[in-house]
């Protein structure tokens, strides 16, 4: 069965508004901040591959391309909200509040990396593929049993629609009406897999009807198109009217970890391609130029204080103390299994001999 789900967009990739809907809302500083996170988030990632390539980053899951769903999606949350992301959400999260120095150390393999920011409501990034998704369920399902008027979003991408655990929680959620956004990036490719090899399904967003909850497809390169329709799916949550699955249909430019080689599963010419034609920071500095806002000075002021901002957070992680290597073995379980004691012993007794 086919089922039409077209993609929404509010400005498009020549940086025209083609939808008056949402006009009188888009106002200067708004638009500001959706260039100053873009912005943010991608002079970030950079920084984070260069650090890998020069060994002083542990393996990294690089976003670039997917600004604007990750940037916009986090904007539209209120500061009391729950965010459930994966391992490639960081831009979100750190949208949303969490630290650039903690987000560099979880990169690094330190368990700090894992602990959010005081006050925020940031889940440990999720590595097992789709998992968070029920947990997100459960936390809004929390949320509304305690009357309050958070919502939770959860980040996946459309390798994870395949998993059980992705039913699973739409199911949960729908069953019990709870104020959940659930954010797809469809990137088109889980791993090396496209997603027409992946899913027999026209879109993800058509989904959404098995669990009769609001499916939504989105220009995900589209910040506007995203702030707005998150903003509306967050509305319907605190409302009262239940989950929504919304689709971005994006595009990652590189690889899907550092250790990866798109090129040979990909062509990776259609990258390039889609960097001149769709890209989000591109298309938001057309609208803006279009539009009177485009103020070099103020570009350039930014620039610099972002610029700042990641070598501050660089140089807090590499001052960092050394890790406690117990934190291997002492925080797996509540109580360590006879296993895990075993294992610490024989570090020990190797380090021992080292000495």
């Amino acid at each position: 069965m086919t089922v039409e789900f077209p993609i929404l967009q509010i400005v498009d990739e020549n940086g025209q508004l083609v939808n008056e809907q949402y006009r009188d809302q888009m106002t200067k500083e708004l638009v500001k901040e959706f260039y100053y996170n873009i912005l943010r988030i991608r002079t970030f990632d950079r920084k984070a591959v260069s650090l890998q390539r020069q060994g002083r980053l542990g393996t990294y899951a690089p976003f670039e391309g997917q600004e604007a769903s990750q940037a916009g999606s986090a904007m539209a949350l209120d500061k009391d909200d729950w965010i459930f992301p994966t391992y490639r959400d960081h831009g979100a999260t750190l949208t949303f509040g969490a630290g650039m120095t903690r987000t560099l150390l979880y990169w690094n393999g330190r368990v700090e990396g894992n602990v959010p920011e005081e006050g925020k409501r940031i889940f440990p990034p999720a590595v097992p593929i789709a998992t968070q998704i029920p947990h997100a369920a459960g936390a809004a399902m929390a949320e509304k049993r305690k009357g309050t008027n958070n919502a939770v979003i959860a980040y996946f991408g459309d390798g994870a629609t395949s998993e059980g655990d992705f039913h699973e929680g739409l199911n949960f959620a729908s069953v019990f009406q709870a104020p959940v956004v659930f954010f797809n990036q469809n990137n088109r490719f889980a791993i090396s897999v496209p997603i027409e090899k992946q899913m027999n399904s026209g879109t993800i967003a058509q989904k959404a009807l098995a669990y009769d909850m609001p499916g939504v497809r989105i220009d995900g390169n589209d910040i506007f198109a995203v702030y707005f329709q998150v903003l509306e799916a967050l509305n319907r949550a605190r409302n009262g009217l239940g989950p929504t699955l919304i689709e971005a249909v994006t595009w990652r430019y590189g690889a899907h970890t550092t250790s990866d080689d798109p090129a040979k599963y990909r062509d990776q010419s259609e990258s390039e391609t889609i960097r001149k034609t769709q890209d989000p920071l591109l298309r938001i500095e057309r609208y803006m130029k279009s539009n009177n806002l485009w103020d070099k000075e103020w570009i350039k002021k930014i620039t610099e204080e972002i610029t700042t901002e990641v070598e501050q957070a660089v140089r807090g992680m590499e001052q960092f103390p050394k890790p406690n290597v117990n934190d291997l073995f002492d925080n797996v379980f509540e109580k360590p299994t006879w296993t895990i004691a075993e294992q610490k012993e024989q570090y020990l007794q190797f380090t021992r001999r080292e000495a």
